[in-house]
């Protein structure tokens, strides 16, 4: 087997998905003005209210520097407030304003439409879920 073969390498199609995922997202996002990067976001601030720009980073794996110019967009939205700790003033904390926590209903049919947009069936939807979570959980073992 020639491993040097673009066809041969797991990476590349793992790329590829996430490339061809991110953008199917984009016409199901439009319906609540959201990037997906922003989803992401208010998925996790859905959840957990407020989280300092480090704990978002973290559970996203993304640094500050590509949150920061995301997180002032939705701010500006009026979605979420960045204020500073009263404990640590380094630390900056993403929590969600009124209307953020009110675009959760309007966001509830994302997940059920990206699913069917991709004609999968649920088994096979936790299927993948589940593959590329032990993939990624083993890489961060090793990265550590």
């Amino acid at each position: 087997m020639d491993y040097l073969k673009l066809e041969n390498q797991a990476c590349f199609p793992v790329y590829a998905l996430s490339r061809v995922l991110t953008a199917h997202y984009k016409p199901i996002l439009e319906e609540i003005d959201l990037t997906y990067p922003q989803y992401l976001v208010m998925l996790v601030l859905w959840e957990h209210q407020q989280l300092s720009v480090k704990e978002i980073g973290e559970k996203l794996l993304l640094d500050s520097g590509t949150l920061t110019p995301l997180l002032k967009k939705l701010e500006a939205r009026k979605l979420v407030n960045r204020t500073r700790s009263m404990a640590d003033e380094r630390i900056l904390m993403i929590s969600l304003t009124k209307d953020g926590a009110a675009l959760k209903e309007k966001a509830v049919s994302i997940p059920e439409s990206f699913k069917c947009s991709l004609g999968l069936s649920m088994d096979e939807m936790i299927s993948l879920h589940n593959t590329i979570t032990t993939i990624l959980e083993r890489t961060k073992q090793i990265n550590k």
